[in-house]
């Protein structure tokens, strides 16, 4: 009678926990993001007088919590007092039984003493899992959010890498794309049937409106999404069947948001050549007018740095990231808005240094200020997924078109002519 008892007693209390344990962690999830933000963002909240909301969308999310993990506790903690409750019921029909049998003549005392015991014996395993049904219970949840990670869509596989010309993706720099279509969701292009010839040694500049899709550009050619239709092609090889990552080690990166890992300003440069010498990395901070403010600070090289940065400030830190692509000397060079949170004087300055950089390297520049992409060998003006022009910046200016309407708002402080009417990046 216990086991029975026991089990459909589990079953059916489990099947109501899991729920509310699942609830309790998807509030905590909920909770522990809006702390990051809070966390993170609290210079704004506080310029902004926000502090007020902040505790009333942090106490809103704390009592959800409060709820759900009541209901969790309390729905499994009904497991155990339940369990003893059966195992107590089958000790009292033990001894009932064994007393009238005892009576009858039919059982010695020593038996139901027995009987007693290996009841006692056989219950307490099974009230121990009522007990520990509130951990179980807890851990099946938290992995129903890991396993459906894990059940997530995966990149499509690798194909097998074409080495028999005995060169890699690359090595010239000729980037082509060629009716390339892609969109973020089944409907929705943001690049559309789009082609252009990048040429060896060339600097590129995309430019458009915010979600004209200038930053997919370069996603696609990273692999960081695969395409709908169309090729990309390095020197004649589809990148597509290539490995993700030999492909990625041809190229370098500066993104907009300078990313800092924890260690020292050396540690951080050197990350975009491993291994690399003193000399080199030294090389490629003063190349990018690194070593200017590294040598007046007290640690030098050997300062230590966080993920933001520490004192440095975003300049100095977007500096970093430029001298780390520099050092990594990839064929293919892709700036976004690599100079966007710079003052004007820095930015002349990392100009300078870029232009050395992008010496013999097929570089593409995405940004918002047309200044920074004047000297470009081909500027690519994108509307809505599509390249509605392309030219020089005096070929460009001189059309009259598109991009000379953006260069003259850009150039009278004016706002930009119209906001993105599609999605993109």
């Amino acid at each position: 009678m216990t086991v029975p008892l026991s089990t459909l007693i589990t079953v059916l209390v489990a099947r109501k926990s899991q729920a509310h344990f699942a609830a309790q962690w998807h509030t905590t999830g909920e909770l522990n993001s809006h702390l990051e933000e809070f966390i993170t963002g609290h210079e704004v909240l506080k310029a902004f007088s926000r502090q007020g909301m902040a505790m009333e969308t942090f106490t809103a999310s704390n009592d959800r919590l409060f709820q759900a993990s009541a209901r969790a506790q309390y729905a499994s903690g009904v497991v155990q007092p339940l369990l003893v409750f059966v195992s107590n019921v089958n000790y009292i029909a033990v001894v009932v039984v064994g007393a009238l049998q005892v009576a009858a003549g039919a059982l010695t005392i020593g038996g139901v003493q027995a009987f007693i015991q290996f009841s006692r014996l056989f219950s307490q395993p099974i009230g121990q899992i009522g007990g520990m049904l509130t951990l179980i219970q807890s851990c099946i949840a938290s992995a129903e959010r890991v396993f459906d990670l894990l059940d997530a869509a995966e990149i499509p596989a690798e194909l097998p890498v074409d080495t028999t010309d005995g060169t890699g993706p690359g090595a010239g720099g000729r980037v082509m794309f060629e009716h390339v279509t892609f969109g973020y969701s089944t409907g929705t292009p943001v690049v559309r049937d789009l082609s252009f010839t990048a040429e060896p040694g060339q600097t590129v500049a995309i430019v458009g409106h915010t979600g004209a899709g200038k930053t997919t550009l370069v996603n696609l050619l990273m692999r960081f999404y695969e395409l709908d239709s169309g090729r990309i092609t390095i020197d004649g090889v589809d990148i597509a069947t290539r490995a993700r990552d030999e492909l990625r080690s041809t190229i370098g990166m500066v993104l907009q948001d300078a990313w800092l890992f924890t260690g020292t300003i050396r540690e951080n440069i050197e990350y975009g050549r491993l291994g690399a010498r003193d000399a080199d990395i030294v090389s490629a901070a003063e190349a990018t007018l690194v070593d200017h403010f590294v040598r007046s600070l007290p640690d030098g090289y050997a300062t230590i740095l966080g993920n933001d940065g520490g004192s440095l400030s975003e300049g100095q830190r977007q500096l970093i990231t430029i001298a780390r692509a520099y050092l990594a000397g990839r064929s293919i060079l892709v700036l976004d808005e690599a100079t966007s949170s710079v003052d004007t004087r820095t930015e002349m300055q990392i100009r300078d240094a870029m232009q050395r950089l992008r010496q013999g390297r097929t570089s593409f520049i995405i940004a918002h200020r047309l200044s920074t992409v004047r000297d470009a060998d081909v500027i690519l003006v994108m509307d809505h997924g599509r390249i509605v022009e392309q030219g020089t910046h005096e070929e460009l200016l001189a059309a009259s078109g598109f991009y000379s309407r953006l260069y003259d708002a850009e150039s009278s402080g004016r706002e930009e002519l119209r906001p993105a009417e599609e999605p993109g990046l």
